[in-house]
């Protein structure tokens, strides 16, 4: 971390973590970020996030923070692995409540209303991020039916579409890409719908602080993948 000399009289306490945008899928769905770069003086870095619902933070991991997500409006869903007990841990928050990621624990979040915003805070000025999508996407297939015995040119063509880091999902043309040919006896895939999770489980209601309450459907499983 830089030394910053706080008796400098050149220096700088204050930032706007709005300047700088660091990925944008929609303009209704980004990350604008507050980081050393922008304010040295800093001790921690943060995401603003801005999500409607159905979109995620896909799935990623940090070699070097912890994380904590503080929520300022909307409802999340955050599900992360914890490698000790071999779970996955999964809490639904609201306005002012907060869920902490360890260091290097595999995680995701998922937006269960429209207008969602959350900082994502952590206890170094600039984190590492692994995302999910490089490590499928730079996996060898012949790695992959080595080490899980899985069919390399099946994983090979379920991995094509993913041709670079997707930050928030699902990417925007999910619902017009080709999706790998099956042989005839197996399933075929239906893409999800997106960006709202309707009409697959109960509705949740919500406790409205400024208003009546309100359903918002949403899945709550968490051992599916969205």
């Amino acid at each position: 971390m830089m030394k910053v000399d706080l008796t400098n009289p050149s220096l700088n306490l204050s930032a706007d973590s709005n300047e700088v945008v660091n990925y944008r899928r929609d303009p209704r769905n980004y990350i604008t970020q507050l980081f050393a770069a922008q304010l040295p003086a800093v001790n921690t870095g943060f995401f603003n996030v801005y999500m409607s619902q159905g979109i995620m933070i896909n799935p990623h991991w940090h070699t070097n923070v912890d994380e904590m997500i503080v929520v300022i409006t909307g409802e999340i869903m955050t599900s992360v692995f914890n490698p000790f007990t071999q779970k996955l841990m999964t809490y639904q928050l609201k306005p002012g409540q907060v869920t902490q990621f360890p260091k290097g624990w595999f995680h995701w979040i998922v937006s269960l209303t429209d207008n969602t915003f959350i900082m994502a805070i952590f206890d170094k000025p600039t984190p590492d991020i692994v995302n999910a999508a490089d490590f499928l996407r730079f996996t060898p297939k012949e790695i992959m039916n080595r080490a899980y015995c899985v069919n390399p040119e099946e994983y090979a063509k379920t991995v094509a579409p993913i041709t670079q880091s997707v930050i928030l999902g699902p990417p925007v043309d999910c619902d017009h890409r080709d999706i790998p040919s099956i042989p005839s006896g197996q399933p075929q895939y239906v893409p999800p719908s997106y960006p709202g999770l309707q009409a697959e489980q109960p509705a949740f209601y919500s406790r409205n602080f400024y208003g009546p309450e309100a359903p918002y459907p949403y899945r709550f499983d968490p051992n599916r993948f969205w």
